[in-house]
């Protein structure tokens, strides 16, 4: 399974939401696979995305956006599965 995670250059909440997709991706024992996105390489994310990122995408929901932690993470993914 796929998670897209929404980036811009420069974005502090993004690096630190990389390390919680991180713990969430080893509590699934590396089963899923995180697609990487820049929203500034796309003028269409750009507009969609600018304010909100980053953002964490599973199967066309978002799971969450802005300050992203392991938990609520997680919990948004189980509730989708």
């Amino acid at each position: 399974m796929t998670i897209k995670f929404y980036v811009g250059t420069n974005c502090g909440l993004c690096e630190d939401a990389k390390i919680q997709i991180e713990f969430f991706k080893e509590s699934y024992d590396h089963e899923i696979k995180i697609d990487t996105i820049n929203i500034e390489e796309d003028d269409t994310l750009l507009e969609k995305y600018m304010l909100r990122i980053p953002v964490v995408e599973y199967d066309g929901q978002v799971l969450q956006e802005g300050n992203i932690d392991f938990i609520t993470l997680t919990e948004a993914y189980n509730q989708l599965k």
